[in-house]
């Protein structure tokens, strides 16, 4: 039996992961509220493994860093998210990592993933890290794509389009729900899309 790997995600409603020079949005684009918060942290509660890029990890750890300044960053499902244990796939960092049960894996993402969810018995998650899920997406690995889409748009300052230059794919809805009245939260099933005859 293989693991599930789920690909969770935050995005503006016009598809961007982040924003960039000139956005003055804040976390969550500034739209986060108690409900999104505690069911984060109810995500992020079970047992499970967690992915990331080196790209990604080194943005954590220096948005951690900044939490000793700004405590508001630190969230609780966040602090849940770091103790999880963490792969990091990569072929340019080397351990130890600041990251408390976390180990490097190099080579390529597809086949470190393959590996995982072939010797995994814990459901496996990965929060952001674009391109490799992207790559992970088209080599078939990834269960589930989670995506929370927060309720603005990015025109002028969104950063990192999240599905820019991915495969085409058909998605299968298997839950909706709406958070504090305003942000969207979908989990879709990821099929390769094959042209027609």
């Amino acid at each position: 039996m293989t693991a599930t790997y789920t690909f969770d995600v935050f995005s503006s409603l016009d598809g961007f992961g982040s924003y960039g020079e000139g956005g003055d949005w804040g976390g969550y684009w500034g739209k986060q509220g108690p409900e999104l918060l505690e069911h984060r942290l109810a995500q992020y509660d079970g047992d499970q493994r967690l992915v990331l890029g080196a790209n990604t990890y080194r943005e954590f750890v220096q948005l951690l860093a900044m939490s000793e300044a700004q405590p508001e960053v630190l969230d609780p499902w966040v602090t849940r998210m770091r103790h999880l244990p963490t792969t990091v796939v990569s072929s340019t960092l080397d351990g130890p990592l600041d990251w408390p049960d976390a180990s490097v894996a190099g080579g390529d993402a597809v086949d470190v993933v393959r590996r995982l969810k072939e010797e995994s018995d814990l459901p496996i998650r990965s929060h952001g890290s674009l391109s490799m899920n992207r790559a992970l997406m088209a080599a078939g690995l990834v269960d589930r794509v989670q995506v929370t889409v927060f309720p603005v748009l990015t025109g002028k300052t969104g950063a990192q389009s999240i599905f820019a230059g991915a495969d085409d794919f058909d998605l299968e809805l298997l839950e909706s729900r709406t958070l504090d009245g305003r942000t969207q939260e979908l989990v879709y099933k990821p099929t390769l899309h094959r042209a027609g005859p």
